[in-house]
């Protein structure tokens, strides 16, 4: 068998995880939105006693939030329900709670998984990631830009009010009529949401609870994507060598998390298994990456081993895996030496 025919064998397995179950999607819907929302009230009523207390439930609402960011990001695959008009009007009311537009945020994570990994088709829906070659080649402004984004303070600190507070809020160049008015819409509910709050408790208590909320779910949020795509030995090629089920399954994350962790984050750190087939629901990844045997052996991180992404700032495309900026200034030197080598040399 050639390894192109071993891919589409592998690509044929996720066959029977991706049928949704009624059953078990809305009894997701319950066991998170239920707790959710009963952590959001607790965490307001513990106001009266003590802020400590509502940041520590602060802490465990952001966790049930991310599992709702799950849920949205399964009905934008049309994964969470059979029914495509069911995956809209969930994926829209999550987007909402999530702060997303349900039909821009489908286009850009849709490309995401049709280009991740693949060095001529980056920037859509993924984070920004240059070379060693190209950090050397850009304009010193591109450099000090590229290191303020990817600074972990920066990107988990200040990265969820970017994302979630100014960029979903407009539409891309080109988008379609739903894809617009969807965006309008969300961004209409969450205004009314927000103001509604602000009215029944007080726009402080409601920046007290849903601002810590807001931010932890967002750094998490980003941090999963983060550590899914970079990390030791990680897949990218330039268009002509890049292959799906290659980049699905070598260029994204198992991230081995604890099983309270792995339950709050709806399994997404068997990345692999969801870039090899987005029509798997959340709830069937487990079995599908422990009932394949070819899958036993992808690339296996944990939550300490996560940590060294921390370090990886370039993609190395003679090493094939990821460096820090010291890298990119001892290739700069040894090239800066050859030349001069090279020319004192020179009659």
């Amino acid at each position: 068998m050639t390894s192109k025919q071993k891919q589409l064998n592998l690509k044929k397995q996720m066959a029977p995880y991706e049928k949704s179950d009624l059953t078990r999607s809305i009894m997701q819907l319950v066991n998170t939105l239920g707790p959710f929302f009963l952590l959001w009230f607790l965490a307001y009523k513990s106001l009266s006693f003590s802020y400590l207390l509502t940041l520590g439930i602060s802490v465990i609402a952001a966790g049930f939030l991310v599992r709702i960011f799950i849920i949205f990001h399964d009905c934008c695959h049309h994964s969470f329900f059979k029914n495509r008009k069911a995956n809209k009007i969930v994926g829209t009311f999550t987007g909402i709670l999530t702060i997303f537009p349900y039909h821009q945020w489908q286009h850009d994570h849709n490309v995401h998984h049709a280009t991740s990994g693949n060095l001529d088709k980056r920037g859509t829906g993924d984070i920004w990631t240059l070379t060693v070659k190209e950090y050397q080649d850009a304009a010193w402004s591109t450099r000090a830009a590229y290191r303020i984004y990817r600074n972990p303070f920066v990107m988990l600190g200040l990265g969820p009010i970017y994302v979630f507070l100014l960029k979903n809020r407009f539409n891309r160049k080109g988008a379609r009529k739903n894809e617009r008015i969807n965006t309008y819409l969300t961004n209409a509910a969450i205004a009314g949401l927000y103001a509604f709050m602000c009215w029944a408790i007080g726009w402080e208590a409601f920046l007290m609870v849903q601002g810590p909320i807001f931010l932890i779910s967002g750094a998490a949020g980003i941090w999963l994507f983060y550590v899914q795509h970079t990390f030791e030995d990680s897949y990218f090629e330039e268009d002509d060598k890049w292959e799906y089920v290659k980049a699905a399954v070598e260029g994204s994350s198992f991230y081995k998390l604890p099983k309270v962790l792995q339950w709050l984050t709806g399994n997404i750190g068997f990345h692999h298994i969801h870039h090899l087939s987005p029509r798997v629901p959340n709830y069937n990844l487990e079995s599908a990456h422990y009932n394949t045997a070819e899958l036993q052996n992808v690339p296996t991180i944990t939550f300490s081993t996560s940590l060294k992404s921390l370090r990886f700032r370039l993609w190395d495309e003679d090493a094939q895996d990821f460096t820090g900026y010291g890298a990119a200034r001892q290739s700069a030197l040894s090239k800066k030496q050859s030349r001069a080598k090279t020319a004192s040399v020179k009659p």
